[in-house]
């Protein structure tokens, strides 16, 4: 464990104080530009320099990984990523990657501010564990290493991302996504996030069908001369939400948000139904995709039997299939699976002493999807508290003293070890 000086806890309590939440969020302008700064502040007095500090590039931001929900914003509003830079800081010389350990954060939070405050044992605020208070803990970990191994530096490279575009469904696509890119990666990734510190070598990606009918309205004295998007996309979510978990292949289906309208007066023929899917992995990813596709289609095919002379519902029936169709808001992400790298995860495992995430617990989607199948790189998860416990994304978030330190104390032994065992494997050269 790591003892977090007076410094740090007004690092974090300032941290806590900005609102970050990005556009995508509905909580209108972050302040990153603000906190990165104040984050780099604190970091170059460890002998860090800033690399990288910059919005990305609306270029990068036109694929089929990119959300809808971001490439509508980035189309829409100049300033989107204006507002939403990330930050790169590097310690010691250039090295080859081999020698090189990098850390990504997020310092973008959920809507919902918090009160910030802290009695001692307990930070409160938006952000206190997911992630401005890992944020603040890595960087302890990172002084107690150079205190520990004052010599560090010179044969390490540590480099840290601390980016926007975790949260709001963003999916790194504007954060750490272009970061690694451009090469900001290291022999060893470390993502910070609440895991309980179990180390969890693996992270689903997610996917998000619109199932969307697009029909003609009715009024209520006439339900019958209309399409009822209400009564077809409540039978769809139904299946969906029946049969497609039966699927999933190790991840999760979400039957999220069905909506066609607020009035009582009406037949609604226009109408949106969202799922969330996540994946182990990119096969797994595709066959879940492919078969909600399927069950879409049975199921209109069950809608339009099952209806076909309904006194108010046989025009819906006879159209269904025409009128409705499966549109992906987010398809196409790569899924981080575990590395065979005996000797990384010995040293993560060792240097962090954490446990390892139960292989038969499921994981959750964050920023490490970006590190999926990265050349001569070993990428982990590792965080304190627990998103539920926590209540990261929720009112009441806080973070424990205690747990912070204990990070920063898995920091600090991760760094110490990966430059004592580098040192010994290369003979005491650089590869």
């Amino acid at each position: 464990m790591t003892s977090l000086t007076r410094a740090e806890h007004e690092l974090l309590l300032h941290l806590l104080e900005l609102p970050t939440a990005g556009p995508l969020e509905g909580e209108g302008e972050p302040r990153l530009w603000e906190a990165q700064r104040a984050y780099a502040d604190a970091a170059r007095r460890l002998g860090f320099e800033v690399v990288h500090h910059a919005a990305a590039d609306p270029v990068e931001l036109t694929d089929e990984q990119v959300p809808a929900a971001v490439r509508r914003a980035v189309a829409d509003d100049p300033g989107f990523l204006a507002v939403q830079p990330s930050l790169v800081l590097a310690l010691g010389p250039e090295l080859p990657q081999a020698d090189t350990v990098m850390f990504n954060v997020h310092l973008d939070t959920v809507a919902g501010l918090e009160p910030v405050g802290f009695d001692g044992e307990r930070f409160t605020g938006r952000g206190a564990i997911d992630a401005k208070g890992p944020a603040v803990a890595l960087l302890a970990g990172v002084r107690a290493a150079l205190d520990a191994a004052p010599g560090l530096a010179a044969g390490t490279r540590v480099l840290v991302q601390a980016v926007s575009g975790e949260e709001g469904g963003a999916m790194g696509v504007f954060g750490t996504r272009p970061l690694i890119r451009r090469g900001w990666y290291g022999r060893l990734n470390l993502f910070c996030e609440p895991t309980g510190m179990r180390l969890l070598p693996r992270s689903t990606a997610a996917m998000t069908a619109c199932v969307r009918v697009d029909g003609d309205d009715a009024i209520d004295d006439r339900p019958a001369a209309g399409h009822n998007a209400t009564v077809l996309l409540g039978h769809l979510a139904q299946r969906l939400a029946a049969r497609l978990p039966e699927d999933a292949g190790g991840g999760q289906v979400c039957v999220a948000g069905l909506h066609t309208g607020h009035l009582h007066n009406r037949v609604y023929g226009t109408g949106r139904l969202l799922l969330n899917c996540s994946y182990p992995d990119s096969a797994a990813g595709r066959a879940l995709a492919d078969r909600l596709e399927h069950e879409v289609a049975d199921g209109i095919r069950e809608f339009t039997e099952t209806f076909r002379t309904h006194r108010d519902l046989a025009r819906t029936a006879a159209d269904a299939a025409a009128i409705t169709r499966v549109e992906w808001h987010k398809r196409g992400l790569p899924a981080l699976t575990p590395g065979d790298d005996p000797w990384a995860t010995d040293l993560l495992e060792q240097g962090s002493g954490a446990a390892r995430w139960p292989a038969d617990e499921p994981a959750f989607t964050c920023d490490a999807i970006w590190a999926a199948g990265l050349p001569g790189a070993c990428t982990a998860i590792l965080g304190p508290g627990d998103l539920g416990r926590n209540h990261a994304h929720a009112a009441g978030e806080y973070a424990d003293l205690t747990d912070l330190e204990a990070f920063a104390g898995a920091v600090s032994g991760i760094l110490v070890r990966f430059a004592a065992r580098h040192h010994a494997a290369t003979g005491g050269t650089r590869q």
